[in-house]
């Protein structure tokens, strides 16, 4: 028998039409289902904006279908436009540490799609994904839902069936009409803002918190990573509006020192509550995870219901690799040459990652640089150094900005760099323009450093496995 007949018709604005009827659906393996999400369902991540939803009406009527599972969940809810994956994984680790049962839901995911829903570091069961899916086809006909919105209703579902203690839920895109924003958690926790996605949430910084601010729920207390003058009146008047209380991390824990060595990020802070000085360790390398640590433990400060202590923070923080397998963050994946992969994609996220990088002692700096095509890579490709030599690439999606624009906007800059239209190409080029002193930076899209890190992985599957 044949195992599925499925298909899709695309209108031009790249939304499935679901007329057609599913056969046989439960012949499908883990791959074949994955095939299925990936190529039917509207994906954000593939082919941007004509696959959000700007309400929460598909969120809804998937998850009353399932008897809405988010209803039985305790869960701390993460939004913000850099950090808000490494701050998740962190806090999902500490939890564990305090021997909670801890469901993690990030995205976008770099290896794995089950990376995106684990319990206490497991990934989803396959199983669980191809029975879910197929159970879902006939609302999936009826409502026509996003890639998105129906990972968002399977983490539910399964994170209720696990009953667990508590669940680290990160937004996907904004806050305010999130899919994740249905949840009712303990805790909201909003990074930073800045410039990103300005096609959907709104071209100042203003406009961008205001949707940031949408996870702000009453009476449920909100951490906000990091003071900005801009945009501090209008989350403070959401916590007004709603009558909650809101604190800044960066008040309450200030950085005294760190250094980076092979061992990753040391970091002193001092409790300006306490007056105290404390030293946290983490094996990430990024200097930007000082903001993000600090993130951290003004959290932590109102989960006293947890009875999460200072030794939960403290291994949380430096297990978090171990802990939840967080990758890409300014991730060393080999050596003489030594390359680093960093998921930043816009402004302020590419900015820290080229300052530090810029700082790294080696001979010769290359830079493999790709991008997706929504982003507003005006000011990005200003911030490029000069001391690096730039490789230009695209990842095998929809979505990447093809090389050839990405090269008349280089042009027109005055920069000077080489193409390589395919990312393996790219990091075969820059490997055979190295030296074993030299410095290999891979950054501009989750999707660029994906295909980088499988690159690699095969290359020497020990480093990464």
């Amino acid at each position: 028998m044949d195992k599925v007949l499925i298909t899709s018709q695309r209108s031009p604005s790249l939304k499935p039409n679901f007329a057609i009827i599913y056969f046989n659906f439960n012949g499908l393996n883990y791959q074949e289902t994955l095939d299925f999400l990936f190529s039917k369902l509207p994906m954000f991540s593939r082919i941007g904006e004509a696959a959000y939803k700007a309400d929460l009406n598909n969120t809804i009527q998937l998850l009353e279908a399932i008897g809405n599972p988010h209803k039985n969940l305790i869960c701390i809810h993460i939004a913000g436009t850099n950090g808000k994956g490494s701050t998740s994984h962190y806090l999902a680790s500490i939890c564990m540490e305090a021997d909670l049962k801890t469901g993690l839901y990030t995205s976008p995911h770099i290896l794995d799609f089950r990376e995106r829903i684990q319990i206490n570091g497991q990934y989803i069961p396959e199983q669980f994904v191809i029975d879910f899916t197929e159970k879902m086809i006939p609302i999936i006909q009826k409502i026509e839902p996003s890639f998105f919105e129906l990972t968002v209703a399977m983490a539910f579902q399964y994170f209720s069936e696990q009953k667990l203690d508590i669940c680290i839920i990160e937004t996907g895109l904004g806050g305010r009409l999130d899919s994740t924003n249905v949840i009712t958690p303990m805790l909201s926790v909003i990074t930073n803002i800045g410039l990103d996605h300005q096609n959907l949430l709104g071209n100042t910084l203003a406009e961008i918190a205001y949707e940031k601010a949408g996870i702000i729920k009453t009476m449920i207390p909100v951490v906000i990573g990091k003071y900005q003058k801009e945009v501090a009146s209008v989350f403070e008047a959401k916590a007004n509006e709603v009558v909650t209380s809101l604190v800044y991390a960066n008040q309450l824990y200030l950085m005294d020192e760190y250094r980076i060595d092979e061992n990753g990020l040391t970091i002193i802070y001092t409790d300006v509550l306490k007056g105290n000085q404390f030293i946290l360790e983490t094996p990430l390398f990024g200097r930007y995870q000082v903001d993000n640590i600090c993130t951290v433990l003004a959290a932590t400060l109102a989960l006293k219901a947890l009875k999460i202590n200072e030794t939960h923070i403290r291994l949380g923080i430096k297990r978090v690799i171990q802990n939840t397998h967080l990758m890409g963050r300014y991730q060393a994946v080999h050596s003489s040459p030594d390359v680093i992969l960093d998921v930043a994609h816009n402004k302020d996220g590419l900015e820290h990652v080229f300052q530090q990088s810029l700082l790294y002692p080696s001979i010769k700096k290359i830079l493999i640089f790709g991008m997706v095509k929504d982003k507003d890579r005006s000011e990005v490709l200003k911030l490029i150094p000069d001391e690096f030599e730039l490789i230009i690439t695209q990842p095998n999606i929809p979505r990447a900005l093809p090389v050839e624009d990405l090269a008349k906007d280089l042009e027109s800059l005055g920069k000077s760099f080489q193409i390589q239209k395919n990312i393996s190409d790219a990091c075969q080029l820059a490997l055979s323009l190295s030296g074993v002193d030299d410095f290999i930076l891979i950054t501009g899209s989750f999707f660029v450093v994906s295909e980088a890190m499988q690159y690699f992985n095969n290359l020497n599957p020990q480093k990464l496995n």
